[in-house]
């Protein structure tokens, strides 16, 4: 049994999933298919939720019905508006979702996020298992909702494993035919959505290949493989063709948006590779994340991570920053969604560099400003760069301003701002 993974990319029109299917077409039968929202989708469902959450109900419907048409086109496409059972799961989940956006309770602003931002896995998934089963390829729909149980945690979901594993292996018997699953969502012991953090696709199939002993994971994309850096920021990237699952880590942990940073443990654990490959070039052997490290240090790469905040936190008495502060701050960030990417500190001041949802940013400040002095740059980019050769900033940074930069024997991070 092997594991596929395809993006937001791969599914963003009738074409992609055509494509998509023929790519399957080729490969064995042995295979469990999670996807992901279908292009932009989840962007536009966090706009439905800031809507949703600011109780302008008519708005949030509105755009609903632009984002289901949109859907539409692509499902018309693929000859799939005269199929009933087609027809009938993809209204029942627009009604379900529906129905939610109009309840209008607002109270618990992350757990709404989950209930609405999963339904474009939802819709994507249904599209992609019911058009291949049209073209030949049976296939089982499973709602991963039911499978992968999570923490409460909403938006950052802590995964049940033994749990999980446990309804995976009920599902998928004897390793045997092809399955449909989304990438991104699980739920609660008490079947509330949840979400496993953005880019949680790949985690998920992650989770599907540890639970099924999976003889690889391969994540497509519309890359040749794992790049040193993102080829629309940066000129004369370099692919890495085999990296260590250690390595790997640590440009996850730094930000690397090709692999979600909780991806590769699980993996790591059981000893199953992951390979990333093109979805527009099917022929490459792509890139491959294993146990051999020989390979780690051969060329520097550039991780790049825009629209960060950066927060300047001291006491209001002047007192020293200690253990019992640190603590507290790290609570207040995670109870009020802020994901930390770097961390200074000094006698008196805590620095921290990370991402937060821009609706959540007043809250957040708020919150701190009860206790502590605050000053905070909203929209700063973070570069990293690991196995640096010069500390000289890349062209397309040079004219900004550095506000923090911090360097180790392999890597070099700045903070910048326009």
């Amino acid at each position: 049994m092997r594991v596929f993974k395809f993006g937001g990319a791969s599914v963003k029109d009738a074409s992609s999933v055509i494509n998509l299917k023929n790519i399957l077409l080729k490969e064995e039968k042995n295979l469990v298919v999670i996807a992901s929202a279908m292009g932009k989708t989840t962007n536009s469902l966090e706009k439905i939720w800031e809507l949703y959450i600011s109780q302008q109900t008519e708005k949030a419907i509105n755009n609903l019905r632009d984002l289901v048409s949109y859907h539409k086109e692509i499902y018309s496409a693929l000859q799939l508006e005269n199929n009933k059972a087609f027809i009938s799961d993809f209204n029942t989940l627009y009604n379900q979702l529906s129905d939610f956006i109009s309840s209008n309770d607002t109270s618990k602003n992350a757990y709404s996020y989950d209930q609405i931002v999963a339904y474009g896995e939802l819709w994507s998934t249904t599209i992609l298992s019911h058009f291949i089963r049209s073209s030949g390829i049976e296939n089982k729909w499973l709602d991963a909702r039911k499978l992968i149980k999570t923490s409460a945690h909403f938006q950052e979901a802590r995964v049940s494993w033994s749990n999980s594993k446990e309804l995976i292996k009920a599902d998928i018997k004897n390793n045997t035919g092809v399955y449909v699953s989304q990438g991104f969502i699980g739920s609660t012991q008490n079947n509330e959505t949840t979400t496993l953090g953005r880019e949680g696709s790949d985690y998920s199939a992650a989770i599907f290949a540890w639970a099924l002993d999976a003889s690889e994971v391969v994540i497509w994309k519309d890359v040749s493989g794992l790049l040193n850096a993102d080829p629309k920021l940066f000129d004369n990237t370099v692919q890495l063709k085999k990296i260590s699952f250690k390595e790997a880590i640590e440009l996850s942990y730094l930000g690397a948006s090709v692999i979600h940073p909780k991806t590769i443990k699980p993996l790591q654990n059981k000893g199953i590779p992951l390979i990333i490959r093109s979805f527009l070039d099917v022929n490459s052997q792509g890139s491959a994340i294993h146990n051999n490290g020989e390979n780690d240090n051969d060329v520097p790469s550039f991780i790049y991570k825009p629209d960060q905040i950066l927060l300047s936190i001291s006491t209001k008495d002047y007192s020293f920053i200690f253990e019992d502060h640190l603590s507290e701050l790290f609570k207040l960030f995670a109870d009020n969604g802020l994901k930390v990417h770097l961390m200074q500190n000094s006698a008196l001041s805590f620095s921290v560099c990370g991402y937060i949802k821009s609706a959540l940013i007043d809250d957040l400040i708020k919150n701190l400003s009860e206790k502590y002095i605050v000053k905070y740059n909203e929209r700063v980019d973070l570069l990293t760069i690991r196995h640096y050769q010069s500390f000289d900033l890349p062209e397309m940074v040079a004219n900004q301003e550095v506000l923090i930069q911090q360097r180790s024997r392999s890597t070099i991070r700045y903070v910048l701002r326009k």
